[in-house]
């Protein structure tokens, strides 16, 4: 496949260069990265000493998961095809913290072979028609709702092509970023292309009938699609703007690439200007490592002062590890990390000595036989006494990209005066956190899981944040001035 050309050349040579591949393909490549990875989390998954809701979706998956999955291989037989078994399987736990993902550039969301012309997005509990490329004729109309295609209700197309092939259905988040799919072919082999027959609901009459034709993708067209139907932020991720008269803080991103100390500085400077209220646009915010929360809570600090929001803080709660030989291997690479970055031993010497105290006891549980042990988390502190330095209104703007430690953030700004969550409801995350990555036998894949459980946390696993009513944006996702205007009405 096109997408393996250059990406993957470094990867071939590995698998070949090992001797392990030479008379394999994809499909064999698939069976024994799927077996590996059911291995590694069978073996070090913190689901199997915890206990609880999420543990019985982990273990009802990982076996009878491994042979759906496994059943399909023989339909693996490119790079891209791989892919999407692997995330099938991945998919299957429920867990936004699991994942397997290829080594080599994947698919982006534009990406298609063909496509009707138009394309559907989750509004309301539905699918609708949100965008029609300029000059396709004999289309249902903007706003028509999928009913059904050749008998098959869109709710069981949707679950057939995209759940978990694209996304977790079971999500709100999961529908609406995967929704401009539904009627696109994305060469997946193992889902249907683009249907032939479908109905739509066209205002109150009968459902109406439309034959779809498969269209080739020109150059633009799927983007132009998606970005119709799903906020995709633009521009830089992190900034302050002026809109309607008060400051509008832009955080789109919270990867450390975004360029974190520029902004930081910005904010610093400003911070005075935040005093009668502001917006903070979390929209596509998405960050899945520690240091993305650790963004978050910087940039709480710096608007409303370390000394107000400390006692506002969610109190860390116990944290349970599984104690095995590659879980422990982690904490000391990543404390020998630490301790070689000098600028870590002088700004992070308190994480420096957190995490030896793991590791150590990774090594007691380990020498004793223990499966398991728990650690307190910082406990919550008390009122420091500190005035609120923002008197004015605050709106934090979210919607289904924001991931990660955005919602660790929210976890944070929910708990302070004054401010509203608005826009549309978040991506959830499971109490499995800090991922670890594992590359995979092929050369192909990484997996990655969450390698401790946050037992206590006070946000219960795979839960959204969603905007309480009055809150909630119910327009066009993408209508940014439209979003503007309907931001303004709730700053009055």
């Amino acid at each position: 496949m096109h997408h393996l050309i250059a990406a993957s050349a470094a990867a071939i040579a590995l698998v070949v260069a090992s001797g392990s591949a030479q008379a394999q393909d994809f499909r064999d490549l698939a069976r024994q990265d799927l077996q590996a990875a059911h291995d590694q989390l069978r073996a070090n998954h913190p689901a199997a000493v915890v206990g609880g809701a999420a543990s019985q979706t982990f273990n009802g998956w990982i076996d009878s998961g491994l042979a759906e999955a496994l059943g399909k291989a023989g339909q693996a037989t490119s790079g891209d095809s791989h892919a999407y078994l692997m995330r099938y399987y991945a998919g299957g736990f429920r867990d936004s913290n699991i994942a397997m993902t290829p080594s080599f550039e994947g698919l982006s969301p534009y990406f298609g072979i063909s496509w009707p012309g138009f394309t559907t997005g989750w509004r309301d509990g539905k699918y609708v028609v949100t965008y029609i490329k300029p000059g396709v004729r004999n289309t249902p109309p903007l706003g028509a709702t999928l009913v059904d295609c050749f008998g098959k209700t869109a709710e069981d197309l949707a679950k057939e092509k995209l759940d978990r092939w694209e996304g977790d259905l079971t999500s709100e988040s999961g529908r609406v970023l995967t929704a401009p799919f539904l009627l696109w072919n994305r060469n997946n082999p193992f889902t249907s292309g683009v249907p032939a027959l479908c109905n739509f609901q066209v205002g109150r009459g009968r459902p109406r009938e439309y034959q779809l034709r498969p269209t080739p993708v020109v150059a633009g067209d799927l983007e132009a699609a998606y970005r119709a139907t799903v906020y995709v932020p633009s521009g830089a991720p992190l900034g302050i703007e002026q809109v309607n008269g008060r400051p509008w803080v832009n955080v789109h991103s919270f990867a450390d690439s975004a360029g974190w100390d520029a902004f930081n500085a910005t904010v610093l400077a400003q911070a005075a200007s935040f005093k009668n209220g502001f917006v903070l646009d979390l929209r596509g915010a998405r960050g899945q490592s520690y240091t993305s929360t650790a963004r978050g809570y910087g940039l709480a600090n710096r608007i409303w002062t370390p000394e107000f929001t400390v006692s506002r803080q969610p109190a860390a709660g116990e944290i349970t590890y599984r104690a095995t030989p590659a879980n422990r291997q982690w904490y000391a690479d990543t404390l020998g990390r630490m301790q070689a970055d000098p600028r870590f031993v002088q700004e992070s010497a308190p994480v420096i000595e957190q995490t030896a105290a793991i590791v150590a006891a990774f090594d007691a549980a380990l020498a004793s036989g223990q499966q398991s042990f728990t650690l307190p988390g910082r406990a919550a502190v008390q009122d420091t006494g500190a005035a609120n330095p923002i008197t004015g209104p605050v709106i934090v703007l979210v919607d289904a990209g924001c991931a990660g430690g955005c919602l660790d953030t929210l976890d944070l700004l929910s708990r302070l005066p004054n401010v509203r969550i608005a826009g549309s409801t978040t991506a959830t995350d499971s109490i499995f956190i800090e991922p670890t990555m594992v590359r995979l036998p092929s050369n192909y894949s990484d997996l990655a899981y969450g390698h401790k459980a946050w037992t206590s946390r006070q946000r219960a696993n795979n839960t959204a944040f969603v905007p309480a009513a009055g809150l909630a944006y119910t327009g066009n996702p993408t209508d940014e001035a439209a979003v503007r205007a309907w931001v303004g009405t709730l700053m009055q």
